[in-house]
């Protein structure tokens, strides 16, 4: 039996997300997917429409279809300073929560007309011990794709393909590296002393047509992480 177009999407999705074909890499040709599935050309477009919707490819007219995911964090984009690990060990991130969240301070910053978000609150702690090394705290906007994450969870999809797949591209925008002392709160989230200081991250994209994007908070221990930037 033939493969329909959607387990089709799936398989090739699984190797675009598993870096098995490279962002700027050109997919095979519509016949030569034809003859790897045993399928239609019409089918393998469906299948093609679908991974475009996801924000994994994109096609150009008489050029073909082109990997345009990554893989990366929305912030880990050129131009932009990125954590990266000073110490090997093995961690897990967990998801703490996702819910809807009203924030008119940040409204008010951003000037945005709304002041309603869909909040995402993860960790990465090690695996070694649970010691929590950085907290993250995402503000989106609350358009279709977006607004059903409290109901349905992220499952386990990245927060860069939900953002994808909600056709929020971040194009520009500003971040700000600080460092500061745990307050009491913090410390309790992060299971460590108030004081004990931690480098701190906000983040906030824009789209193309500089419509908001998302905001990012994170807190990052810095024994464990520095923060680095690639340009040129």
């Amino acid at each position: 039996m033939p493969l329909k177009h959607q387990r089709i999407s799936r398989i090739l999705a699984r190797e675009i997300r598993d870096g098995c074909r490279r962002a700027g890499e050109r997919l095979p040709g519509e016949h030569a997917l034809a003859e790897r599935f045993g399928v239609s050309r019409t089918t393998i477009r469906a299948a093609l429409a679908e991974l475009s919707e996801e924000g994994l490819i994109a096609t150009r007219t008489g050029k073909g279809s082109y990997v345009v995911f990554d893989g990366r964090p929305a912030e880990d984009r050129p131009g932009w300073a990125r954590a990266r690990p000073v110490r090997r060990a093995d961690t897990t991130v967990r998801t703490l929560a996702v819910g809807e969240t009203h924030d008119a301070a940040l409204a008010a910053e951003l000037r945005l007309e709304k002041d309603e978000f869909v909040c995402v609150e993860r960790t990465e702690e090690l695996v070694a011990d649970g010691a929590v090394v950085s907290y993250e705290r995402s503000l989106l906007p609350p358009v279709p794709g977006i607004r059903e994450l409290p109901s349905r969870g992220l499952g386990r999809a990245s927060l860069t393909e939900v953002l994808l797949r909600a056709g929020l591209r971040p194009d520009h925008g500003e971040q700000r590296v600080s460092g500061r002392p745990l307050d009491a709160g913090e410390a309790v989230l992060l299971g460590r002393a108030p004081g004990e200081w931690f480098l701190v991250t906000r983040w906030t994209g824009r789209a193309a047509d500089g419509s908001f994007a998302g905001h990012v908070v994170t807190l990052l221990d810095a024994v464990h992480f520095e923060l680095t930037l690639a340009f040129g």
